[in-house]
């Protein structure tokens, strides 16, 4: 019977795909381009967040080879990828909510024709790029509770190496 074990390596999977690194690297240089673009890149204590932000996809990168690496000498890694997954949404949550800031309003633009029956869709010069952060960062607020929400991840990891 080794149903547990099977549902423990399943969970693990999950919650490193969850950290989902490779995203968080693509978003982030998407949030320095629209820094730059939008004219806050010139404010040190923004980008001063940036790097930290870096500085965290960095370590969550480390975690997760961390985890790969126990998965193929066989070790159970359960305890560490909870942490991807506590640390992986809370990044995703940071830089949506750092490109918002970055944005301004044209993170959630108010297009008038978009109420008229037959809007195509065609955005007005200079919102198209960021049209869709308003959407993502609302949608990322789901990531701290799918995949077992944060606060029980923290239980769990807090049980698991503290004992």
């Amino acid at each position: 019977n080794k149903g547990w074990t099977y549902a423990k390596h399943l969970l693990s999977h999950e919650r490193t795909n969850i950290a989902d690194v490779n995203r968080a690297k693509r978003e982030l240089e998407r949030l320095k381009r629209i820094a730059k673009t939008e004219g806050v890149w010139d404010d040190l204590r923004f980008r001063d967040q940036i790097a930290l932000l870096e500085v965290d996809v960095v370590a969550l990168e480390m975690l997760v080879l961390r985890v790969l690496s126990a998965e193929k000498s066989g070790k159970n890694s359960l305890d560490i990828a909870g942490l991807l997954k506590i640390k992986g949404s809370e990044i995703q949550q940071r830089y949506t909510e750092l490109m918002m800031l970055s944005a301004g309003p044209f993170a959630l633009p108010f297009i008038e024709e978009a109420m008229e029956a037959g809007w195509q869709g065609n955005f007005p010069g200079g919102v198209t790029a960021n049209a869709p952060l308003a959407s993502t960062y609302f949608n990322m607020r789901k990531t701290t509770i799918y995949g077992g929400s944060n606060e029980v991840q923290r239980n769990i990891v807090a049980q698991t190496v503290l004992g």
